[in-house]
C-alpha cells in the first residue's frame, strides 16, 4: 500500500475556487485574499488578519514592526522548525533558545530564567497543533518585575510597554486554549498555509493582529498591509482601476503579499474547516490513540482536555525506551511497507547553522529526548479507516523488528 505523508486536500470546491480566480482575470492580491482574511477573522475571532506569502515573511514583518535590532533577544524553544529562529536572525536579533516540556510546548519556567533587559519578544510554538500555556506566558510578560526590566528602543515597544508575545501557530489553526481560539491567545499570532498544513494556499500564511490598547488594530492592519507591498499606498488591484494609476512609496516595505490564485485554495478549505476537515483530522487522531494507548512502549501525543484542544496537525508518536538510531530503523522499516512517515522536529542545535552559532544540544535534554523517540504519522482527511489500520500495523511491526533485529522486506 502506498500512503503519502501529507498530500494537500483538494476537492471540487478548491478547484472551482481556483478556476474562478483564473477566470476573473485577476490572480495577484485582490478580492480572494480579502475574503480569506475575513474567514480567518471569523474562525479565530481576531480583530484583524493579514495574509502574506509565508509564515517566515510574516514573522520577519512583525519583528521589524516591533523595531527588533542587532543585540535584541527573542526567546524561542529549541524544539521547532528553523524558520522560528531564522526570522529573528534575518532581523538582526539573537534567538535565545530554551528547552521544552513533555507535551512539546515551551517550558515557561525556562523562559523566565532567560529574560534580560535585551528581551523584546517571546515566541512560543504550538507544536503539532497543541497550544502552549498562554495564561502562564501572559502572566510572565505582565509581571511587574519583568515589566520593570523591559527596555524599549522603538516607538511600538514604548507603546506596548512590555515584551511582545508572538505565537508561532504554524500548526495550530483551529486549536483552543481555555475555549479561546488560536489567533487571540497572544498579541500577534502567525499561521502557516504551507502545502502540508491543515489549511493551505500552496505557500502562504496569515497574521492575526490582537494588540491591546493603545494600539488600534485596524490602523496596524492598514500599515502592515502597505508594508507587504513595498510600502506602496495602493495595491495593484486598486491601481488597475481606470484612473487609479497614481501611487506613492511611504515606507521601507517588503514584497510579501499573497496572490489571489493562492488564496483561492485556502478560501475553499477554510469554509469547510470546522465542519469537515478538522473533524476528519480528529477522527484519525483518535483512531491512532485508541490503538497505541494500550501499548506499553507507545507514548501518545497530548489529548484534548478541559483546557486545551488540538488542531490535530501532526500525530507525534513517541516510542519509549529506544535510541535515536533505533527510531531511524523503525522509520526505515515503516517506509518499506509504503507508508511515509516523518520526524518533527530536528532540534535546531543539531543543525549545522546553529551549531556554528554556538548552540549545543546538551543544553536542551528534553528537546533531544522527544526528538530521538518521535515518529510523525500521516494524518489528513483523505485517509480511510483501513489505511489508518494499515499504518498502525506497520508501526507495530517496525517496533517488533527492532526488538528482534529483523528487517521488514519491501
Amino acid at each position: 500500500m502506498n500512503i503519502p505523508f501529507s498530500p494537500p486536500f483538494v476537492d471540487d470546491d478548491v478547484i472551482n475556487e481556483v478556476v474562478d480566480s483564473l477566470n476573473s482575470g485577476w490572480i495577484t492580491t485582490g478580492p480572494k485574499v480579502k475574503a480569506l482574511e475575513q474567514e480567518v477573522m471569523k474562525l479565530t475571532t481576531a480583530p484583524e488578519a493579514l495574509c502574506v506569502n509565508s509564515w517566515t515573511s510574516g514573522a520577519i514583518l512583525m519583528l521589524k514592526w516591533f523595531g527588533l535590532k542587532p543585540g535584541d533577544e527573542v526567546i524561542i524553544p529549541a524544539y521547532t522548525y528553523s524558520a522560528t529562529a531564522l526570522a529573528v536572525l534575518h532581523c538582526g536579533g539573537t534567538p535565545v533558545m530554551v528547552d521544552i516540556s513533555d507535551d512539546f510546548t515551551v517550558d515557561v519556567a525556562k523562559v523566565r530564567e532567560k529574560i534580560t533587559a535585551k528581551t523584546k519578544v517571546i515566541m512560543p510554538v504550538d507544536i503539532a497543533g497543541w497550544p502552549c500555556d498562554y495564561d502562564a506566558i501572559r502572566e510572565l510578560v505582565t509581571d511587574p518585575q519583568i515589566i520593570s526590566s523591559f527596555s524599549p528602543t522603538s516607538e511600538n515597544q514604548t507603546r506596548l510597554g512590555r515584551i511582545l508575545v508572538i505565537s508561532d501557530a504554524a500548526h495550530s489553526i483551529g486549536s483552543l486554549f481555555n475555549n479561546k481560539p488560536a489567533g487571540v491567545l497572544a498579541d500577534i499570532t502567525i499561521f502557516s498555509f504551507h502545502a502540508v498544513k491543515n489549511v493551505t494556499t500552496a505557500e502562504g500564511g496569515a497574521i492575526c493582529i490582537n494588540l491591546p490598547q493603545p494600539f488600534n488594530n485596524a490602523d496596524e492592519y492598514a500599515y502592515l498591509r502597505r508594508m507587504t507591498l513595498n510600502g506602496q499606498t495602493k495595491d495593484a488591484f486598486s491601481k488597475s482601476k481606470a484612473g487609479g494609476w497614481r501611487y506613492d512609496i511611504v515606507d521601507l516595505g517588503l514584497k510579501i503579499n499573497m496572490p489571489d490564485v493562492c488564496a483561492a485554495i485556502g478560501l475553499a478549505q477554510i469554509k469547510k474547516y470546522t465542519n469537515q476537515i478538522l473533524i476528519d483530522r480528529k477522527r484519525i487522531f483518535d483512531q491512532y490513540s485508541e490503538a497505541f494507548a494500550s501499548l506499553n512502549w507507545a507514548q501518545v501525543p497530548p489529548q484534548d482536555n478541559v483546557q486545551r484542544k488540538s488542531s490535530y496537525h501532526l500525530y507525534a508518536l513517541r516510542v519509549k525506551g529506544i535510541t535515536e538510531n533505533q527510531r531511524d530503523l523503525m522509520i526505515d522499516n515503516i517506509s518499506k511497507t509504503g507508508v511515509a512517515v516523518n520526524v518533527h522536529f530536528i532540534p535546531m542545535p543539531l543543525l549545522t547553522l546553529f551549531k556554528e552559532l554556538g548552540y549545543s544540544i546538551s543544553e536542551f535534554p528534553h528537546s533531544y529526548n522527544n526528538y530521538s523517540r518521535e515518529i510523525s504519522l500521516p494524518i489528513y482527511p483523505q485517509l480511510t479507516f483501513s489505511q489508518v489500520e494499515f499504518i498502525i500495523e506497520a508501526v507495530k511491526k517496525a517496533y517488533e523488528s527492532i526488538l528482534t533485529g529483523e528487517l521488514i522486506q519491501g
